[in-house]
């Protein structure tokens, strides 16, 4: 053993040729003095081609972009002139092939008599080390991408989830709305825009979700927007997103609805709403399918369908210079008419069926049906407000309901349609309804301590004798 170390110590360059590390040794000059094994592995370069020769150009002539590489800015030069050790991480290395690769090495001043001599660098490949990290930064970089539009989606979903407008399907018979359900049916098979046209609270929300449902965009986003219910200044943010810094409060980069919809279904709500000035540039989308965030200069590509509604009419804002006559027509490409509720009311006992399973299981409560005579006055009405008008009612009816038979106690609003409306206003008219009620409200038990008529406050022979003249009988729960 003592043998092989007096060995090495005789001749140090066995052990710099053993090491795995690329080893250059300098003198003052910069001239190669020195080159071991390993160097001339990830060089290509070998110590006949190096030696005698001042190896900057060789190996530091150029940045890892190309640019040059000065001498007087290499690290391993510079430790020749102050004698103080360096360690460089971001430089690259150029072999005799033309190539080059990632290098981490260290400069080392040589010193004899306390005099500088020359200089030592040691290095390594670490290419694949710098390729593992790059793909992790892209990888990093990608999920966080993917985690800024999951957040922007689930805050978006979140606020669809608490729409009320989620409580009723597309239900009814008359041929007025089976004749829309056909149209509906044909023109979601194809990409073409659809204009949805109809009063308040008439559900074209909703067929704009089953256009989107039986569409083949269907496993992508259906993204809405309310047109009317942002500022002309917010509303191209939210349409097209924006750049951190853009403007006042924008304090990160957000997409805009355009960009969250790609590939699925866009749900331009309110559209007449829409601001001239923001008229024109949805027309550019609509038109080419790009655009540019608000403060960006980059062109987004999209594949959106486009879906948009309104309760004005387009046509005469379009008359009188309100909305644009070529977006008009951009958008008026298979219009859809969903007919008012008082265009059909025979559908109100399978709307109010529907309504009713829905609300029981949002209540808890265990509803069966709704009265026969509270029907009739529910057919009996004209329904300004629409679908909208009847779920409120039947929500608030089903909340003061005790009983398995839904029975109608408020007076409905004012008829507004100029269309008569049959409404019994009389006393006789009024007691029957609250004996009604009350009945209800007993499990319609007349006797005893729990009964209707001690409720009522009399006795129950007078009851029975009223309820006989008021011609009230308990009906058959459905």
């Amino acid at each position: 053993m003592s043998s092989v170390i007096a060995q090495f110590l005789n001749d140090p360059r066995l052990l710099l040729n053993a090491v795995g590390e690329g080893i250059y040794g300098f003198d003052l000059s910069g001239n190669a003095v020195f080159i071991n094994p390993a160097a001339e592995k990830m060089t290509g370069w070998s110590a006949d081609d190096l030696l005698g020769k001042k190896i900057h150009q060789y190996h530091h002539h150029s940045y890892a972009d190309g640019t040059p590489y000065p001498a007087d800015h290499c690290q391993i030069y510079r430790t020749m002139f102050d004698g103080k050790t360096r360690h460089v991480t971001d430089e690259v290395f150029w072999r005799k092939d033309g190539s080059c690769f990632a290098v981490e090495y260290t400069s080392t001043p040589v010193f004899k008599d306390e005099q500088i001599v020359g200089a030592v660098a040691i290095f390594r490949d670490i290419s694949k080390q710098v390729e593992a990290e790059q793909a992790l930064r892209d990888a990093l970089e990608q999920v966080q991408t993917l985690s800024e539009q999951l957040k922007e989606e689930n805050s978006y979903l979140l606020a669809e989830i608490n729409e009320d407008w989620q409580d009723s399907g597309l239900v009814g018979q008359s041929h007025i709305f089976q004749t829309m359900l056909e149209q509906i049916k044909l023109v979601s098979q194809t990409d073409s825009t659809v204009l949805i046209l109809g009063e308040n609270g008439t559900g074209k929300e909703l067929v704009a979700r089953n256009l989107h449902r039986l569409s083949l965009r269907n496993t992508q986003p259906f993204v809405r927007v309310n047109c009317a219910a942002f500022s002309p200044s917010l509303l191209e943010s939210e349409l097209f997103g924006h750049e951190k810094g853009a403007f006042t409060g924008a304090n990160e980069r957000r997409k805009g609805r355009f960009e969250l919809a790609h590939q699925g279904t866009l749900f331009l709500d309110e559209i007449g709403e829409l601001p001239l000035e923001a008229q024109s540039k949805l027309l550019r989308v609509l038109q080419e399918q790009e655009f540019e965030r608000v403060g960006g200069s980059k062109t987004i590509s999209v594949d959106i369908r486009v879906i948009a509604a309104t309760n004005r009419d387009l046509w005469q804002m379009v008359e009188k210079g309100e909305f644009r006559m070529d977006l008009y027509y951009r958008l008026n490409v298979f219009p859809i008419k969903v007919p008012a509720l008082r265009e059909r009311l025979e559908d109100i006992p399978l709307l109010c069926a529907n309504m009713l399973s829905r609300l029981n299981a949002r209540l808890g409560k265990h509803l069966r049906g709704i009265a026969k005579s509270s029907l009739a006055k529910l057919q009996a009405y004209d329904w300004p407000g629409n679908i909208r008008e009847l779920q409120n009612i039947l929500e608030r009816e089903a909340i003061l309901t005790t009983g398995r038979t839904l029975r109608l106690t408020q007076a409905l609003a004012a008829n507004t349609s100029g269309v008569p409306v049959a409404q019994d206003l009389s006393l006789e008219h009024a007691q029957r309804e609250h004996i009604v009620t009350v009945l209800d409200l007993c499990q319609w038990r007349v006797a005893g301590e729990q009964g209707a008529a001690a409720l009522l406050g009399m006795p129950e022979s007078t009851l029975r004798s009223k309820m006989k003249k008021l011609n009230i009988q308990r009906e058959r729960e459905i």
